[in-house]
């Protein structure tokens, strides 16, 4: 499979992601709660330009079935993984009003729009390879952590609920129909021409992942300081 590929050849990467202390801490259920406060509401604000890539992703399809594959994506964001988020946060204490108030941290807007860039600039694959770090890695995450005799689990762990999610049926599903999407683009538009691009791409995508978590830990150390 190229998500095999990718993730051998971004190992670094990968693991700084799916490792991040950020991560760890979450398996712990010792991650502050102003940590995470702040990643909810900026990914918020990433669900917004996510749903925007998968509308990128049905303009630059050659098939109707992958005009129809983006379309779901779409379709779960807008319709349905929005208002779940909204109502995750609010059970922290975050209203709608404080979500769409907020701007955009820098680690977002860098994040999202390096997403978006590449599927303008590039095809349908490289748009697909630059959003498999973030639909891939959490499924990685939520399995691992789910796996992990270690994670606290229960109510024991206040972020069980994340925990649970991404290591749910529902969200693996979807994971592994985006993996088969890869495998299908790549079989019309790749090649061993094109990893070394993609690979650059998927790398950097995780990196920026990894970007993300941090920004959470820094600025609940901004608010305590």
């Amino acid at each position: 499979m190229l998500i095999d590929d990718l993730r051998a050849a971004a190992h670094d990467e990968w693991e700084t992601f799916t490792r991040h202390p950020f991560v760890l801490a979450l398996a712990e259920g010792t991650l502050e709660p102003a940590a995470f406060r702040a990643y909810l509401v900026q990914d918020y604000r990433f669900l917004v330009h996510f749903a925007r890539a998968h509308a990128l992703a049905v303009l630059k399809a050659d098939t109707l079935a992958d005009m129809r594959a983006a379309a779901r994506g779409i379709g779960a964001i807008l319709d349905r993984e929005m208002d779940l988020h909204v109502r995750y946060c609010a059970g922290w204490g975050i209203t709608a009003d404080e979500l769409e108030a907020t701007p955009e941290h820098p680690a977002n807007v860098a994040y999202t729009r390096f997403v978006i860039d590449a599927g303008l600039a590039g095809d349908a694959l490289d748009l697909a390879v630059a959003l498999a770090p973030c639909t891939v890695g959490y499924g990685d995450i939520g399995r691992a952590l789910a796996a992990d005799p270690a994670t606290v689990r229960g109510a024991a762990n206040p972020y069980e609920d994340w925990i649970a999610t991404y290591s749910g049926a529902d969200y693996l599903d979807g994971v592994d129909e985006a993996i088969a999407q890869l495998d299908r683009l790549f079989e019309r538009r790749g090649g061993p021409v094109r990893m070394a691009s993609l690979t650059a791409l998927f790398k950097r995508a995780a990196t920026l992942e990894s970007a993300f978590w941090q920004m959470g830990l820094d600025q609940a150390s901004s608010s305590t300081s």
